[in-house]
């Protein structure tokens, strides 16, 4: 059975990107430095050299994402078990 988890901890968002191959990442065309960007996990393996994706440090990614007041929604595994990479970013409560 599948389903979604939801936090703003900054170390269980880590760990769960870093457990799945990902990066932080904004959206390129969207990195301003008064806005910070729209953030992304971004999955180097799974991508191709054409991302429209710019990695970024932890730290800028998560003081964006701690001044847009969101919460990390993100899945473990996938209804038939495997391992899943679904998450989405959403505002906080």
């Amino acid at each position: 059975m599948s389903g979604s988890k939801q936090t703003h901890n900054h170390a269980t968002i880590k760990a769960w990107a870093e457990k799945h191959g990902g990066v932080p990442a904004v959206v390129a065309d969207t990195a301003k430095k008064s806005e910070g960007g729209v953030l992304r996990i971004h999955f180097p393996k799974h991508s191709d050299n054409k991302s429209d994706l710019k990695e970024t440090d932890w730290d800028t990614f998560f003081k964006t994402f701690d001044e847009h007041k969101l919460d990390f929604l993100y899945q473990e595994k996938k209804a038939d078990g495997e391992e899943s990479t679904f998450h989405k970013f959403v505002a906080r409560d």
